[in-house]
């Protein structure tokens, strides 16, 4: 099973926003939320909170798909999250997410006994290209015990 596939079958938000998972790797994760009237905002298009939920699992993807061999020793955690709506999003919308740091580097720190954050960055864009919005997740890797 992908990382894809693991997320839609065990994250009630994207199940209910029928998210669908295109790419995911250690280096780029892709996710579209189709266009659903269901959940528009007033002016007809996703409503924030989807835009939101769109970008947070297109983070969540890559971070496991980068870190998912540290999961026997470490929880990733979302730490906090900025969001910048920045053109009206209409139709269906494509989150991309990328790691901000060397993915070793976090490791290292893992390894080295502390607890890592580290920043991942998300861009949603519409069918025609045009940036939305831009997002930033901040992640840990909590050591387990």
């Amino acid at each position: 099973m992908s990382v894809g596939e693991m997320l839609a079958a065990t994250v009630p938000m994207a199940r209910t926003l029928n998210l669908e998972f295109l790419e995911t790797t250690p280096e780029k994760a892709v996710v579209v939320l189709p266009d659903q009237d269901a959940y528009h905002n007033h002016v007809g298009g996703p409503h924030a909170g989807a835009m939101f939920t769109l970008g947070e699992s297109a983070s969540g993807a890559i971070v496991l798909a980068a870190f998912g061999d540290q999961l026997s020793r470490a929880v990733p955690l979302a730490v906090r999250a900025d969001i910048a709506y920045k053109k009206l999003a209409m139709g269906t919308v494509t989150a991309t997410a990328t790691l901000d740091r060397p993915a070793a580097d976090v490791v290292a720190e893992l390894d080295a006994g502390q607890r890592p954050e580290f920043p991942v960055s998300v861009r949603i864009q519409r069918a025609d290209g045009a940036v939305t919005g831009e997002m930033t997740v901040v992640w840990t890797l909590r050591p387990n015990g």
